[in-house]
């Protein structure tokens, strides 16, 4: 066998082995090839190749096109295949173009790609907001998995309301990436009925209205730059709650009543002192006058050595005393606290 014979040889071989190979290929995509042959949905065995090896799930890609093109959508793999290497829910796209399709809405595969992409995280989908566009949803205010059940609010007479509202709301697709979600809602809500309450002038006007809190909520326009439209604010109940404005004043009382006391104690605490001190300045002065009464004697005898002061002059006075004392005696007074001059 000749060279040539062996070249011819070598290159039958590798046809075998190359044809073997297209015909396994051909063999595994042609049942998605026909399907989506038929459904009006074609694909080329290339494009089914590039996305075996891109490790794409050629089922989900083929059928999810094919749901679409049979609902109208025109979209190719690439724009599939893209969004599901970006972490995306094909099928939810999918689903969420079809449902805004036959509710009339305007709604790009680009945008429910990054409406999907956005709401991948919170759990939800864009098929859930294609829906709420359609059929508006009712939120709890406040939200029960908060652990609250009431939104409180004090009126001017000081009356606590406790409020349940329901808000009806409505998905803007268009502002919905990047807009706020339904916690700014329950949030904004319950700060515009805190507001509405507390400017009330009697808890008995809330009563008689409550609409009046959802037009002065709905006013406020609550709904800027969320991705959220409010349609409606229904108020489900409202309690009395406790007096607050009569406590505040009991509590006030209280503490005024505390002052004073506190005063009343400096100021009997002050007097005390005083008195003590009074008590005080009444001793000094008592020995003063023992200790002026103390130098009569001296100054007598001095009066005497000097003759200004004779015997019977110091008679006259020892009679003089006496008769003092017999008086007091007879008044009943203490001759002690007299200011007489001592024997």
């Amino acid at each position: 066998m000749g060279i040539g014979q062996l070249i011819l040889v070598a290159l039958a071989v590798v046809a075998a082995i190359f044809a073997f190979i297209v015909v396994i290929i051909v063999g595994s995509f042609i049942n998605t090839w026909i399907q989506a042959r038929f459904s009006g949905a074609p694909i080329t065995f290339l494009n089914l190749l590039s996305m075996k090896l891109r490790r794409v799930p050629i089922g989900l890609i083929v059928q999810s096109r094919i749901t679409a093109v049979k609902a109208g959508i025109p979209l190719t793999t690439d724009q599939l295949e893209a969004h599901y290497l970006a972490g995306g829910d094909v099928n939810q796209v999918v689903r969420a173009l079809i449902a805004a399709e036959k509710a009339t809405l305007n709604l790009g595969f680009n945008q429910a790609a990054a409406i999907d992409l956005a709401t991948h995280q919170s759990g939800k989908s864009v098929f859930e907001a294609v829906m709420t566009s359609v059929n508006p949803k009712v939120i709890d205010c406040p939200n029960p998995a908060s652990g609250k059940q009431f939104i409180t609010a004090v009126a001017k007479d000081g009356i606590q309301l406790q409020v349940k509202a329901r808000v009806t709301v409505r998905t803007h697709l268009d502002r919905f990436v990047g807009g706020a979600t339904e916690e700014t809602i329950i949030a904004r809500v319950g700060e515009g009925i805190v507001t509405a309450i507390g400017s009330a002038d009697s808890y008995k006007d809330v009563l008689e209205n409550p609409d009046t809190i959802s037009k002065r909520v709905l006013e406020k326009g609550l709904d800027a730059s969320t991705a959220f439209g409010i349609m409606s604010i229904d108020i489900a109940d409202v309690d009395v709650g406790d007096n607050i404005g009569a406590r505040l004043q009991t509590e006030q009382a209280e503490a005024n009543k505390q002052i004073a006391q506190a005063a009343a104690e400096t100021r009997r605490a002050l007097a005390a002192a005083n008195e003590q001190e009074m008590k005080a300045r009444t001793q000094e002065m008592r020995a003063k006058v023992v200790e002026a009464e103390a130098q009569i004697p001296m100054a007598m005898a001095e009066a005497f050595r000097a003759g200004h002061l004779g015997i019977m002059d110091y008679y006259r006075m020892q009679n003089v005393q006496a008769d003092s004392k017999m008086r007091q005696s007879i008044a009943g007074e203490d001759p002690g606290k007299s200011g007489g001059a001592a024997n």
